[in-house]
């Protein structure tokens, strides 16, 4: 089931410093980013077998659906503190609300093309 983790944050006047390192459930073998992104616009369409997945959305807003086999969901992720975490079997899209939206994904797993699913539950 998917879940919201809330990323430790240190701020001053210089700015704010998050940490991820040492919060997710799982080693991180996988990163990458999802940018130039237009409104509305639909990222994902898939669940995988084995990868679990992080999402941050470090810029901008994005609303983060996903359905499994007990609950379907959407999530708007609007801070650079907030982490959504996905679970092999929750199918999700990612739909930025703003232009120049930017996603970071962590994953568990590297990139195998065999470990998505895109056929959504019924």
């Amino acid at each position: 089931m998917a879940s919201i983790i809330t990323l430790p944050t240190l701020s001053d006047n210089r700015g704010s410093l998050t940490v991820i390192e040492k919060i997710l459930p799982f080693q991180i073998k996988r990163v990458y980013y999802i940018y130039d992104t237009h409104k509305n616009i639909l990222r994902g369409g898939h669940r995988h077998k084995e990868a679990t997945q992080a999402i941050i959305c470090l810029s901008g807003e994005c609303e983060i659906f996903y359905k499994n086999n007990l609950e379907e969901k959407t999530i708007c992720l609007t801070s650079p503190t907030e982490c959504m975490v996905l679970q092999p079997e929750d199918w999700h899209t990612m739909k930025p609300n703003l232009d120049k939206s930017i996603l970071l994904i962590l994953s568990s797993h590297e990139y195998d093309a065999s470990d998505y699913v895109y056929e959504e539950y019924k």
